[in-house]
């Protein structure tokens, strides 16, 4: 866990993976921590970069300081934290109230966004007197007692059943959280609404909910859906309020599946070119790409473009190879051939993340299908370019 100081406030924070893959964005239910993601990232990360976060007051982030806070406050802490994770496009998923911040980049950030995906929340959720109500009581009772009567609403029957200990450990990790930071966002839930804010907005979205979820039930969703132009909305059954928690194996499942690059139908209309240059920008780095860009001419323009499509549209943006794999492959491949961009490759691989163990065993698979000459020049490019010790 690292920490980030955003309008004078510390921020707890998790940035995991390599930096050459699409970032994605999870953001935890009310009176939760980013712990509820941690049986779904495993899953994520040999795709995916993945950043998670604790709200004001909760997990290990600092409570608020009597400002009244916002979804737009919430937003602009995403996006504090996605520029020093070094991305200009997210995909972002969101459960409960972090449903709500996704909302809020929907309305006002859409351009950020690859995808989104919300989960067990709504354009409306409850009424202002219940959260008027609650915030009222946790300013007088504590989390702590609430959290006796607040965290059985989470979980479905069956949930508790297969782990017993599953209430007392949230009311736990509810009880730690700061009093008024959560009573300021259950007002904020009662105040702030998306009802009309989120049509035409041409993001991908796809809706999550749970047929046992009291907090937002499956109309609530609906309604949701019919905000967001008719987005598609699937129920979990047996699930309440927290799938990621309550059913992590089939919440990844679903997640990898909206996050996928959508490549249209390839055999008869190709890759989108600004799919292409997504990837290769995330692979190769911005500077790469505008440098190659900018030194293209009427000559090498359209063949700069192809590439892009095909290279980087139609076999990066890929999902059935990860990015890692994919490198290992083209590194072998250009060094067995010793062509040019080896040094490029050699300098993406380890921007991928690949160890030098790993880049040995590619090598030496160069060495016996490829030739001893070939891999013996890719072994010294590679330790110019600082890899061995």
């Amino acid at each position: 866990m690292a920490f980030h100081t955003i309008n004078g406030r510390s921020v707890a924070y998790r940035l995991l993976g390599a930096e050459v893959n699409p970032l994605v964005v999870l953001a935890h239910p009310l009176g939760m921590s980013q712990a509820v993601w941690d049986d779904v990232i495993p899953v994520l990360l040999s795709r995916y970069r993945v950043l998670t976060w604790d709200l004001p007051g909760h997990g290990a982030s600092q409570a608020v300081s009597g400002e009244q806070i916002s979804p737009a406050d919430l937003a602009a802490e995403v996006l504090a934290l996605v520029e020093l994770a070094g991305a200009q496009r997210f995909h972002f998923a969101g459960t409960s109230i972090g449903g709500v911040v996704g909302q809020q980049l929907i309305a006002e950030h859409s351009e950020r966004l690859l995808s989104v995906t919300l989960t067990n929340t709504g354009a409306v959720i409850g009424n202002p007197d219940l959260w008027n109500t609650r915030a009222g009581r946790v300013r007088q009772e504590g989390l702590a007692a609430m959290s006796q009567e607040i965290v059985p609403r989470w979980f479905a029957p069956a949930a508790f059943e297969a782990s017993p200990a599953l209430k007392a450990g949230w009311c736990v990790q509810m009880g730690r959280g700061d009093d008024e930071s959560y009573a300021q966002l259950c007002e904020m839930l009662g105040r702030d609404t998306f009802t009309g804010k989120l049509a035409s907005k041409k993001v991908k979205v796809q809706l999550f909910g749970g047929s046992e979820d009291m907090a937002t039930p499956p109309a609530t969703l609906e309604a949701l859906a019919a905000e967001l132009d008719g987005a598609p909305l699937e129920i979990f059954d047996g699930v309440g309020h927290v799938p990621s928690v309550e059913a992590p194996a089939l919440f990844a499942q679903k997640l990898l599946a909206v996050l996928a690059t959508d490549l249209g139908d390839v055999a008869n209309h190709g890759v989108a070119y600004a799919t292409g240059l997504e990837t290769r920008k995330q692979v190769l780095g911005d500077e790469h790409v505008a440098r190659s860009t900018a030194n293209a001419n009427s000559l090498d323009a359209p063949f700069q473009q192809m590439i892009t499509r095909l290279a980087w549209g139609e076999l990066w943006s890929n999902n059935d190879l990860t990015r890692r794999e994919r490198s290992m492959i083209t590194t072998g491949i250009l060094a067995a051939l010793g062509r040019e961009e080896l040094t490029l490759h050699l300098k993406t691989a380890k921007r991928i993340g690949l160890t030098e163990a790993e880049l040995r065993q590619v090598l030496m698979h160069v060495a016996i299908y490829g030739g001893v000459p070939a891999a013996n020049h890719a072994f010294a490019l590679a330790k110019e370019l600082g890899w061995g010790e």
